[in-house]
Formats: structure tokens, sequence, C-alpha cells
């Protein structure tokens, strides 16, 4: 594996702690602040807001090496986490965490076409899923850790590890990541000129509207597996461990099949996989073996669609492939906030419901995934 591929995944890896790992410490950065835990959740919604606002900052990046924007966004990041990790009140906590989303999608979009320019010949699909893979291992070992150091010590220090590990990010990439050919500056308009198509909105709907459904089911899942599936409290930190297993895996066999494949292919059939084991959750959830099982397929499926997305809009995106890129990321955090918002009327029903919930939003994934394969993959 190539050393400049971990340098990439080493920035997704920092990402995913700073965006997940607040899910975690919720409750201690509440008591610690003296807010509620309803008005600590809008410390989510900063973070996603900045990716949101971030991903326009590389129309102002496009004429700059897409190496020395790497660290930038990567010296963004270490900067936001600094801001939250000392933040005196809730207020500079909350524009802590909105300078921290400010890179991710950025360095998504650039980090992407950067693996897909360091990559093989015929291993592009590959090389993006070892790029998003930090993001997975974060879910995987980051997040418990950071809740762990919450728990131990303070929630302070889970945002100063995300800075060690910033500087450690900023570090590799300048050693092990090339200076790669710049793309080719086609104007302010030109990075736009991609919407024009119906292509990239089918693979951004998808993304959309397919995580949404995940996450319709997994923004609720620990009470799912306490409540329905009988799994003592003591037994979901392993449970978690189970779930980012799910999705290391199914991010680095999404890559690899989607160049064995297609992009669009894999992606198809991912989608469609995804519907199915959430309709599966609704109806055998009560039996925790199966809950667990299903979890892992899910959470596998969540990250096996990613690479396929992430390679499909940068194709789909000449001209503007760092925007397009970039907008993977907006709509996979649009998806997360409408599918969360779903799931949570859905829960008044019981906590099964927003499995089911999130199915509709799957197959309307997989209907719009569907399209473009049949549509539009063979130009590409």
């Amino acid at each position: 594996m190539k050393k400049s591929l971990i340098a990439l995944a080493f920035g997704t890896l920092g990402l995913g702690i700073a965006e997940f790992t607040m899910m975690g410490i919720l409750s201690y950065v509440a008591q610690d602040l003296g807010i509620s835990i309803p008005v600590a959740g809008h410390l989510i919604s900063a973070y996603a807001l900045g990716v949101c606002c971030g991903a326009p900052m590389l129309i102002l990046a496009r004429k700059r090496p897409l190496k020395q924007t790497l660290l930038a966004l990567v010296l963004l990041m270490i900067i936001g986490n600094l801001c939250a990790s000392a933040a005196p009140n809730y207020w500079v906590l909350m524009a802590g965490r909105f300078i921290s989303g400010l890179p991710h999608g950025a360095y998504f979009g650039v980090a992407s076409i950067v693996a897909g320019k360091l990559a093989d010949e015929g291993k592009g699909s590959e090389a993006v899923s070892i790029m998003i893979a930090g993001m997975t291992v974060a879910n995987l070992f980051g997040v418990p850790l950071g809740t762990s150091l919450s728990h131990t010590i303070s929630w302070r220090v889970t945002f100063l590890l995300v800075v060690f590990w910033g500087l450690i990010t900023l570090y590799y990439i300048y050693r092990w990541v090339p200076q790669v050919e710049n793309l080719k500056d086609n104007g302010f308009k030109g990075q736009f000129r991609f919407l024009k198509s119906p292509a990239p909105w089918l693979i951004l709907g998808a993304t959309a509207l397919g995580n949404g459904g995940v996450f319709c089911w997994y923004s609720y899942v620990n009470p799912m597996l306490t409540e329905i599936s009988g799994f003592q409290t003591s037994s979901m930190t392993a449970l978690m461990v189970l779930a980012g297993f799910g999705m290391v895996v199914g991010n680095l066999v999404g890559g690899r099949m989607s160049d064995r494949y297609t992009p669009g292919k894999v992606g198809t059939v991912v989608q469609g996989m995804i519907g199915v084991v959430l309709l599966l959750l609704f109806f055998f959830s009560p039996n925790p073996w199966c809950a667990a099982i299903l979890m892992t397929l899910c959470t596998a499926g969540l990250f096996a669609v990613s690479s396929p997305e992430q390679v499909l809009i940068i194709r789909v995106a000449p001209g503007g492939e760092m925007l397009g890129g970039a907008c993977v990321q907006i709509a996979f955090n649009l998806g997360n906030a409408v599918g969360a918002y779903a799931g949570g009327l859905a829960v008044s029903e019981g906590y099964r419901y927003p499995a089911l919930c999130g199915v509709p939003f799957a197959f309307i994934g997989l209907l719009l995934f569907l399209i473009f394969y049949k549509k539009y993959q063979h130009k590409f």
C-alpha cells in the first residue's frame, strides 16, 4: 500500500473522530457547560453546517497546487479543534465546531482527486477507498477512544486528540504525498458547469437519500439494540466496534469491486442491499444475533457505497472535480440530518420503526442509482 494514500487516510481519520465523537461526549459537554442535551446537540449541527459552507471554499483554491490545498485544510482542522478544546463557553465551542467542519467536505474533494492521480492503473476506486478508510477506522477505534478520554479525563482532551492527530497528518502529507499535476482552471463559472447535467444530481440524490435511509435507523441504534434486541448496556461498546468493523470491511470491498466491475453497478447493488437489510432489521431486530449481524451488514453497506459515489461524482464533474467531490460530503451530511429527523418521528411507534422509516429512503436512492447506471454509466 502506498505511503501517500496512508497519509491521505490519516486526514479522514482525524475528520472522522472530530465529526462522530461528538455523539459520544454530548452529555459530558452539556454537564460541564451547564446546558441541556438538546442545546448541546446543536454542536453536531454546527459541524454539519461547516461542512456545507466549506465546500465552496475550493473555488477560491482552484489555482493552488493540490498538495498545498490539502495542507491548508488540515491546518484549518487543527485550528478548529484547538479552539473547541479551549472553549470557555458554549458559543466559542459552537464556533470551534463550525470551523472544524469547514475543511471536511473540501478535504474529501481534494484528497479523492489526489488519490486517483496517485493510483496504479485500474486501481482508482480502490485508492479512493483507502483514503476514505480513515473515516471507518475513526468509527472503529477513534470514537470509542475519544469517548473513553472524555469519561476518564475531560471532553476537552478528545478535541486535543484530534489536534495531535492533525499535526501528525500535516507532517506525513508534507513528507509522503508528492506534488501532483494541477487541475485545469476553467474559471469561476466553469466550476459549476457540470451541474447542468442530470448525472451529478442523480449521484448526489442517491447519496443523500441512501445515507438518509441508513441514518433513520443508525441514529437510534443504541436504544434499538437495548430495548428491542435485549442487549445489556455494557455490551454497547463491543457492538459499536462491530459496527465499525463492518464499515472498514465494506469500504475496502466496495472500492475493490468498483475497479473490477463499475462504480455504478456496485453502488446500485449495494444500495439495494441496504434497503433489504433495513427491512429485515424491522422484522428480525428482536432476535439479538440477527440484529447484530444485520447491523454489521448495514454499516458495511453504508461505506461500501461511499467510494463508488466519490469516484462517480468526480467523473461526472469535468471542470469542477474538487467542488463535485466536496458536494458528495454535503449530500452525505444532509442525508444524515434528514434521516435522523425522520427516524426520530418514527421512534414514537417504537425503536423498530426507524429502520422501516429508512426503507423508502434507501429504495428511492436505489432508483436514482439505477437510472444513472442505465443512462450514464457507459459515458464514464
